[in-house]
């Protein structure tokens, strides 16, 4: 029978299995050599903070101060100090305010907080610039000659559930330090609003699991309304014992995935099943304290040949929101995040706001 939870020499082993994939200018790329990205970038620094491995943490957040533009946003691809890829997406500038706001509830600095706020201003502010009338956020925006270009004018369901959790944990930090960002509640609420009741308007990327658990991992669907999106489509998804497919053409469980929803099931209280999708994914453990990427389950194979850090990163959150040994743990839950904000000035024409905050 598989271990639930880790122990804890795993968990250092893990965090270990993380830092030694950093590179001296401070960046985590997705493996060995590869590339990074902010969002996976920052859930790793979020893990190695679970790990204690406190100076790679230190050098973590230096890169990402480094690293963002005036704009506000990130390349999208960064290799060994240099840009592939200029785009500036939005869900991946978002979840700097998740990693900050992850960082006090562990650690309750509040020097670290306000050293990272005007990061976390500027990535927020670029974000809502890109919210679309109906409440989604564009994906991203094309950066040409060095400067920002075209905005992609179509919203993703999952990133923009990502964005939903940023905004909350973005205008808790702005409670903490007292600097209220009125902007930021307006985005929050209507696009609250967005993912609960106009799913249909985003991006169609069902076949992905990601789009499946997103909403309710990103905090905007919750209670019997997430338990019932979750079963949904569970047997879809689902492949007992192995975890979760990433898209459900195929036979090909991964890592990410498995625990990301074992996150969400947690959030909604969940745990019997959260604890064994977590389990269940310990197949793809390594010895090192890694994990394999995904499994090709006809073929028993791992697929594609790569440890990569953004796994083994959810699966150090996971086992630390069940385990619930640092302070950080609720952090998908939204422990201690302020209440989502009403969904004011709606543009999507499909109620008015009064009959929305159930005062029609």
């Amino acid at each position: 029978m598989r271990p639930e939870l880790l122990r804890p020499q795993e968990v250092v082993a893990s965090g270990a299995a993380i830092e030694s994939v950093q590179e001296p200018d401070g960046a985590i790329p997705w493996t060995v050599g590869g590339h990074a990205d902010v969002w996976n970038h920052v859930e790793a620094a979020m893990a190695l903070l679970v790990a204690g491995r406190l100076e790679a943490v230190d050098r973590a957040w230096s890169w990402v101060r480094m690293t963002q533009r005036a704009d506000g946003s990130w390349p999208l691809k960064v290799a060994g100090g240099t840009v592939e890829d200029a785009s500036g997406e939005a869900n991946m500038a978002a979840y700097v305010a998740v990693g900050v706001w992850h960082h006090w509830s562990a650690c309750r600095d509040v020097g670290f907080v306000a050293a990272h706020w005007p990061v976390v201003r500027r990535a927020l502010d670029f974000v809502c610039a890109l919210q679309l009338p109906f409440g989604g956020i564009a994906w991203s925006q094309e950066w040409y000659d060095g400067r920002p270009a075209t905005v992609n004018r179509e919203a993703l369901l999952a990133g923009s559930s990502s964005i939903h959790h940023a905004l909350r944990a973005g205008l808790t930090l702005a409670e903490l330090l007292d600097d209220p960002q009125p902007e930021w509640e307006l985005t929050a609420g209507r696009l609250g609003h967005a993912l609960r009741e106009h799913r249909d308007r985003f991006l169609d990327k069902s076949s992905f699991s990601m789009d499946w658990y997103y909403p309710v991992l990103g905090g905007a669907v919750r209670g019997d309304a997430g338990r019932a999106l979750l079963d949904s489509r569970w047997a879809d998804f689902v492949v007992p014992g192995l975890g979760v497919r990433c898209v459900d053409t195929n036979d090909w469980v991964t890592g990410a995935e498995t625990f990301e929803l074992a996150l969400a099931l947690d959030a909604l209280g969940d745990r019997e099943r959260a604890r064994a999708m977590f389990g269940d994914a310990q197949h793809l453990r390594q010895a090192d304290g890694s994990y394999w990427t995904g499994f090709v389950y006809p073929d028993r194979v791992n697929w594609p040949a790569e440890h990569t850090t953004f796994t083994t990163a959810a699966a150090l959150l996971a086992h630390d929101a069940l385990a619930g040994v640092t302070g950080g743990s609720g952090i998908v839950r939204g422990t201690g995040l302020v209440p989502e904000p009403e969904p004011l000035a709606l543009e999507c024409g499909c109620a008015s706001a009064d009959a929305l905050a159930g005062r029609a």
